[in-house]
This record gives structure tokens, C-alpha cells and sequence, in this order.
């Protein structure tokens, strides 16, 4: 599966549309990646110029609004200079924040000053790439026996990972409603169990949704499963609740 990149900066003319062309052509096998701004103008001229000066196609590549994109899934939302990185928050939620920060080329409107911009992206996104590319196999987690069970010991962690093994997956609102439990309570745990490797994450629109991990290994499947069996009736009533819950969140499940 592909990691999804998103380059932003403030009007998406230069620096952000340089980062998607240098991805794209550079690890486009490893990687989905696309540019927005927080307030877009148009492709400048001479970013095109220099990228096709470098044999990097530019068919395609236009100026984006954030807001269009930031409620798609990414794994990494990097910003290109400090006023996006300000602007923009914690947008793109689970998504890893990472800034970087180059001087902008367009007040110069200078060849030189748009080539050296081109080169320096081009070599951090060159490290970027030696780095995120050998992760892109997911690695394996260690699941320590003593750690898995002492994060299941809980009796609400418990329930709430059965109830997601039930479901498939689950969003915090519908676990919320499922338990009648405060928000802060089922985030705080849901956070125990990711941390444990129990429970991966995935942003679908504006919820956060939790299944089983994916590497989870097959001893702990078994136990799961067996679990299970027995453990029907820690459940039960968090199933009643949701099977009854108002406006839940509509998504097609895994």
C-alpha cells in the first residue's frame, strides 16, 4: 500500500507544486502524492520551467485549495514554509506533521533563485525518500506477550477491543455511544491499545476510525478469537446501543 504525501504551502504556486513533481517522478511507485495551499493562486511560470528544464513532467500539476483535500487520508501532511505550517494546525489528523521550510523563489522572479529552490527540495526529498521507502514493507511490530495482556487487563480496553473485532471497525463516536462513556475516556484507552500494536487506525472524511491491526500475529488471533467465545457478554449491551444509535456515522466496512 502506497504512503500518502501532502505538500502544502501558502499559495501552492511554487515551492508545494515542486515537492509533488519531484515525488511523483522520483518514488511514484512508493508513494501517492499530491500539493494544496491554504490561500492557492496559480502555477508560477518559471517553477514549471525549471522542472521541465529538468525533465520532470508538469502535465497536470495545478494549484489546490487545502480545504478540498484535508479531510482525505494521509500519512504525512508537509508544510513548505512557516506561514503554512501556522496556518495550517494539526489539519490532516492522524496524519504525521512535518515542516520543512524553504524561501519563497516567486518574489525574486529570478531563473537562478527557482533553480536553487528545485535543487534543495530535491535533496531533502531525496532523504526523505532513503528513509520512508524501507518502511513502506511494514515492518513487523514485537508483540511483547506481557504488554498485550496487561493493555487487555483493562476491562473497558477489553470491551471496546471486542466490540471493534465484532464490528470490524469502529470511530470514537460510535464507541462513545456504544459504552455511554465520555470522549476523553475512550480516547485515552483507544491510545493504550494502538500504542500496544492492538488496534491501527484510518481516516475516512472527518472520523478516525480504529480495526485490529493488521500485524497482529496468529497467537494473538487465537486468543482474540477465543476471547471472543467466552466473552460475549461483555458486549452485549454495547451492541444493543449500537445497533440503536441516531445518525451514526454511515461508511462502508471493511
Amino acid at each position: 500500500m502506497k504512503r500518502r504525501i501532502l505538500f502544502v504551502c501558502t499559495a501552492n504556486s511554487a515551492r508545494s507544486l515542486m515537492a509533488e513533481a519531484l515525488l511523483q517522478d522520483m518514488a511514484g511507485d512508493f508513494f501517492e502524492v499530491a500539493s494544496a495551499g491554504t490561500g492557492p493562486t496559480s502555477p508560477h511560470p518559471m517553477a514549471l520551467q525549471v522542472l521541465q528544464e529538468a525533465g520532470i513532467a508538469t502535465d497536470g500539476l495545478h494549484s489546490k485549495q487545502l480545504a478540498d483535500l484535508q479531510d482525505q487520508h494521509w500519512d504525512y501532511v508537509i508544510t513548505l514554509c512557516e506561514k503554512a505550517a501556522s496556518e495550517c494546525g494539526s489539519v490532516c489528523q492522524p496524519a504525521q506533521q512535518i515542516a520543512w521550510d524553504f524561501p519563497d523563489p516567486v518574489p525574486s522572479n529570478r531563473h537562478a533563485t527557482f533553480a536553487l529552490t528545485l535543487k534543495e527540495i530535491k535533496e531533502r526529498i531525496s532523504l526523505f525518500t532513503l528513509v520512508h521507502q524501507k518502511e513502506t514493507g511494514r515492518k513487523p511490530i514485537k508483540y511483547d506477550p506481557v504488554a498485550v495482556f496487561k493493555a487487555m487487563a483493562d476491562e473497558f480496553r477489553l470491551s471496546a477491543l471486542l466490540l471493534i473485532r465484532d464490528q470490524q471497525q469502529l470511530c470514537v463516536c460510535e464507541l462513545t455511544e456504544a459504552f455511554d462513556a465520555p470522549q476523553p475516556k475512550v480516547s485515552r484507552h483507544l491510545a493504550t491499545l494502538r500504542e500496544s500494536g492492538l488496534l491501527e487506525t484510518e481516516r475516512r472524511g472527518q472520523w478516525v476510525y480504529y480495526s485490529l491491526n493488521r500485524q497482529i500475529p496468529e497467537w494473538l488471533v487465537r486468543v482474540l478469537d477465543e476471547t471472543a467465545s467466552q466473552g460475549g457478554a461483555l458486549i452485549e449491551h454495547a451492541q444493543q446501543r449500537l445497533g440503536a444509535m441516531a445518525d451514526r456515522p454511515v461508511v462502508q466496512r471493511l
